[in-house]
């Protein structure tokens, strides 16, 4: 008779990451999702910040907690012509908190971006947790780590490693073949 012993222990593994899946999702809805929005938003009351927080469930379990800092005037304008400038809109960043498909939470920073100027930065992914790992400390210092990376990017100079592709209208360079013969 075959020795099943190997393939019993995977199948009871797999069976308890689903059966943990099913748990995280209903404490997602039970407690953890109105324990975020609520620390956020005292974070944001008692610091002064301005943002707002913000849940969006538009596909169960999937659904994510985003505290935005908004959109505003960058102070950068293109000139259209003598009498006419169109303003550059920036987006200030956002901390998030996201449901996976599996029930964890995806803690990720949303960069500070100026439409037309530059390519967006991707997203930084601080962690990923299992529900009952975020607690007021660790959100506490993602709220840190939030304002820590949006200030560096707001201070940005030739002192940052950080490779950056910043400049009106910059756009990766498409690699062309030379169109005459070099000697």
């Amino acid at each position: 008779m075959d020795d099943f012993t190997g393939l019993i222990t995977k199948v009871q593994r797999y069976q308890g990451v689903l059966a943990n899946t099913k748990s995280y999702r209903e404490r997602w809805v039970s407690s953890l999702k109105a324990q975020i929005i609520s620390e956020l938003e005292n974070m944001v009351k008692v610091t002064g910040l301005k943002g707002t927080v913000e849940a969006t469930d538009k596909i169960k379990h999937l659904e994510y907690i985003i505290l935005s800092l908004g959109s505003e005037e960058s102070g950068i304008a293109e000139v259209v012509n003598d009498n006419l400038h169109k303003p550059l809109i920036k987006t200030n960043g956002s901390l998030i908190y996201q449901q996976l498909y599996n029930g964890k939470i995806q803690v990720m920073i949303g960069y500070p971006f100026i439409e037309g100027f530059g390519e967006p930065r991707p997203p930084k992914i601080i962690s990923i947790y299992r529900p009952e790992e975020i607690k007021t400390p660790f959100i506490l210092r993602h709220m840190e780590e939030f304002i820590k990376e949006i200030t560096q990017w707001e201070d940005f100079d030739d002192d940052d490693h950080v490779a950056a592709k910043i400049g009106y209208q910059v756009q990766t360079p498409i690699m062309q073949k030379p169109t005459g013969s070099e000697e």
